[in-house]
C-alpha cells in the first residue's frame, strides 16, 4: 500500500497562490512514488489578486481554496477538515501565495504570523513525528512554527545570480533555526524534525532542475513516511 500524502496548497498562481510548476512537480513525483495523495487548502480569503499578465493588483477578491481547485482538478478539501490520523506525510508547494495567504511573510518578514489551520496543521504531524516536506518559500512556515529545525531555502548569497532572495536565509537564521546551503537539485533531510525542504524556484534555475529537485524532496519524504 502506498504511502498517504496530504498536499496544502496556497491558491493558484505564483504571485499570490501556489506556484503552479511546483504544485505539479510535487503531485507527479508523489504518482510516480506510489502515494496515496489528497489535497488540501485553506477555506480563506487572499491577502491579493495579482493580474499574472501585468505583475501587477487586481481589483477583486479571490478565495485560496476555490482558487485552490484548479489545480486539484475539483478534487479537494478545506484544510480544516485534514485528519493527521488519516496520512503518513504533509508537503507545502512554494509560491506567494505561502507568504500572503498561509503566513504573512510577504508583508512581516520573520515577525509574521502563521495561519491557524496552517499553524495547527504542521504541529500536528510534528507531534505526530511524521515528515513535512516544504519548497521554496514554504520551509519559512517551519522556521517560524519550530524554532531550531534546520531548511534549505538554496544559498545564503546570490552566486552568480541565481539566488535573488538569498536574504531569506539570514531572517531563517534569525528566528533560532540552522539554515542549510544546497543547490537546486538538492534536499535538505532535519532528521529531528522529520522536515524535508528544497529551494525550488528560489533559484534562477532551469524548470528540470526544479522539477528534479523536488523530486528529492518527494523520495526523501516518502522515506521517512
Amino acid at each position: 500500500m502506498g504511502k498517504r500524502v496530504a498536499v496544502v496548497l496556497a491558491g493558484c498562481g505564483v504571485f499570490d497562490g501556489s506556484e503552479i510548476h511546483e504544485a505539479s512537480a510535487a503531485l507527479v513525483h508523489l504518482s510516480r512514488g506510489g502515494a496515496e495523495v489528497k489535497i488540501f487548502a485553506p477555506n480563506i480569503e487572499q491577502r491579493d489578486v495579482v493580474n499574472h499578465l501585468k505583475g501587477s493588483p487586481a481589483d477583486e477578491k479571490r478565495n485560496v481554496l476555490v482558487e485552490s481547485a484548479r489545480l486539484a482538478r475539483g478534487n479537494i478539501q478545506d484544510l480544516a477538515e485534514l485528519k493527521v490520523s488519516e496520512f503518513d506525510a504533509v508537503i507545502f508547494p512554494g509560491g506567494f501565495g505561502v507568504a500572503k495567504n498561509m503566513c504573512s511573510w510577504a508583508v512581516d518578514g520573520k515577525n509574521c504570523t502563521v495561519n491557524e489551520h496552517v499553524n495547527s496543521t504542521l504541529r500536528a504531524f510534528h507531534s505526530a513525528k511524521k515528515p513535512i516536506g516544504l519548497c521554496c518559500i514554504s520551509p519559512v512556515l517551519a522556521a517560524k512554527v519550530f524554532p531550531g529545525c534546520e531548511v534549505t531555502v538554496g544559498q545564503d548569497k546570490n552566486i552568480d545570480g541565481r539566488f535573488p532572495d538569498a536574504e531569506t536565509a539570514s531572517a531563517i537564521a534569525e528566528l533560532g533555526c540552522k539554515h542549510v546551503c544546497k543547490d537546486v537539485s538538492e534536499s535538505h533531510v532535519d532528521k529531528a524534525n522529520k522536515i524535508v525542504t528544497t529551494c525550488a524556484f528560489m533559484c534562477k534555475a532551469p524548470l528540470h532542475e526544479i522539477f528534479d529537485g523536488i523530486g528529492t524532496m518527494v523520495e526523501e519524504v516518502l522515506k521517512l513516511a
